[in-house]
């Protein structure tokens, strides 16, 4: 079937035939809902149905929870990548909507069920939070705009290999070792090793020089080095000094005077 020619009527007999295959008494289009199955002393099932994936489809799906909290949205099956991308992504945003979803294969009328309506309970991750907080605090300044591309973002990884750059600009070949020492990059071999901007040059073991296109970096990230050169020349704040007691025999000489 064309999917110029496809219907949501098309959807309701399958969805239908599974439902009552299940119990329920099923009827279409009962007020706002596009399907409506009751079964005796249960929460009324709705489907709502479309002929794809659709910000309305949710909506519709939200507005339907004020009447059941067991609401599923109904689209035709889909074939390749890029439907199944969709599905997948649609299924998380299901969860954590709380409404179900079901997907309609035309030619046979097999429905499956891929989420049932449940509360959401989002499941967090360690792992990639500790990863931003590592990322936030390397990261010097503000540097990037948010909403930008991901293409050329200053990362703390950028900003360690610029400071690596820095250092091989102002001395020349050096060793990894001295690199990290001086540019207080830790990485900074395996920073260099890697090479993934092209800006590093092993000329012997453990020393390493900037290529032309590390040398050009120095200008085209002239603004970024100046916030490291500042950040790295920033003062450190003066501990303050306690005041020692004045000792017994100072205490014995003054009531002398």
């Amino acid at each position: 079937m064309a999917s110029q020619s496809i219907k949501e009527t098309d959807l309701y007999a399958p969805i239908k035939a599974l439902l009552e295959g299940q119990g329920y008494v099923v009827k279409g289009e009962i007020g706002a809902a596009d399907v409506m199955a009751c079964r005796d002393g249960e929460e009324p099932v709705i489907v709502e149905l479309k002929t794809g994936f659709s910000l309305s489809l949710f909506h519709q799906a939200v507005e339907r929870q004020a009447i059941s909290d067991v609401v599923y949205v109904a689209v035709p099956r889909g074939s390749g990548r890029q439907f199944q991308k969709s599905l997948t992504n649609n299924m998380t945003l299901c969860r954590r909507l709380g409404v179900g979803l079901m997907t309609v294969r035309l030619k046979d009328g097999r429905v499956e069920v891929h989420v049932d309506p449940a509360p959401y309970r989002p499941r967090k991750s360690k792992r990639k939070s500790a990863r931003l907080l590592k990322e936030f605090a390397r990261r010097v300044g503000d540097p990037n705009t948010g909403g930008a591309t991901r293409k050329g973002l200053m990362t703390a990884y950028r900003q360690d290999a610029l400071r690596c750059v820095r250092m091989l600009h102002e001395n020349g070949a050096t060793k990894a070792s001295e690199v990290a020492k001086i540019a207080g990059v830790d990485r900074a071999r395996r920073l260099m090793a890697d090479d993934h901007y092209g800006w590093f040059e092993k000329i012997a073991t453990g020393i390493y020089q900037l290529t032309p296109k590390g040398t050009q970096a120095v200008v085209d990230f002239a603004d970024a080095l100046a916030l490291l050169t500042e950040a790295t020349a920033a003062p450190p704040k003066a501990k303050k000094k306690k005041k020692k007691p004045a000792s017994t025999a100072a205490v014995v000489d003054a009531e002398a005077a």
